[in-house]
């Protein structure tokens, strides 16, 4: 188990779920610090630190994380009070170290793989934590960190980062969007979400076996225009849901070398 003494920024989903996981591991947690008490009082009650609005930490402090979001990012860091040997790491996945100003000497990023929701527990075993450091001193302290907490570590660039940060949004969030339509053209005529649940199962569960690129079925793998023209016409009542539908069998399409003329 790690000795390090830690302190966080921010007190919303991310900051949440790291700071009860870290303490519940033994990792004992200082300060949490954020605008309100709303969120920050409780969460620093609820693992024995203290709760300040001020971004002034403790000498003692190992490690700040800073989970607040991305557009606050700069300004929280440029704010932040702390011992020059302290190390200060963000979550964020699409900002590397240049968010930090020259006055932090050890900066790093601790990007945890993962969507957090208030409310639900997740499981950190294996969750995968993307770090950078400035130092090799830093990133080593990180990695411990992340591994004490059972998560698996992966060392990537900024560059590469962002790119991995875009991919995480086309399977989470856009997924996610794509099951809210399916759910709202469900409840129109009145069957249940939970119908489709198979069905959603199993796509992810093939395509995490065999691959995406080698699981897709449908009309527009099968260039079955009669069909894509019904399935259009049922979506009259919704052009942004016709233009989506019809945007994504393009791209399908494309992908399996096929198109709307063949």
């Amino acid at each position: 188990m790690v000795r390090y003494n830690l302190s966080f920024a921010g007190a919303g989903r991310v900051a949440g779920a790291l700071c009860m996981k870290m303490h519940h591991s033994g990792i004992k947690i200082l300060q949490v610090v954020s605008e309100t008490e709303t969120y920050g009082k409780p969460l620093a009650g609820s693992c024995n630190a203290e709760w300040s609005e001020v971004l002034n930490f403790h000498d003692t402090n190992n490690i700040i994380i800073v989970a607040v979001p991305d557009h606050r990012l700069k300004e929280v860091i440029k704010s932040i009070r702390c011992h020059e040997s302290t190390i200060v790491a963000h979550t964020a996945g699409s900002y590397g170290l240049e968010v930090f100003p020259s006055s932090v000497k050890r900066k790093g990023v601790f990007y945890p793989l993962q969507t957090f929701t208030k409310g639900r527990n997740i499981t950190f075993r294996d969750l995968p934590f993307i770090l950078e450091a400035s130092d090799t001193g830093t990133g080593e302290m990180l990695k411990k960190l992340a591994e004490s907490i059972g998560g698996k570590t992966w060392f990537i660039d900024h560059e590469r980062r962002k790119k991995l940060h875009l991919a995480a949004v086309f399977v989470n969030n856009f997924i996610n969007h794509m099951l809210a339509a399916g759910k709202e053209l469900a409840s129109q005529d009145r069957l249940p979400f939970d119908i489709l649940e198979p069905l959603i199962m199993e796509t992810i569960s093939k395509a995490l076996e065999n691959g995406p690129e080698n699981s897709q079925t449908g009309p527009a793998v099968r260039n079955d225009v009669d069909t894509i023209e019904k399935h259009l016409n049922l979506l009259s009542f919704s052009p942004e849901l016709q233009n989506v539908y019809r945007e994504v069998t393009l791209s399908i399409m494309k992908s399996n070398n096929l198109s709307d003329n063949d």
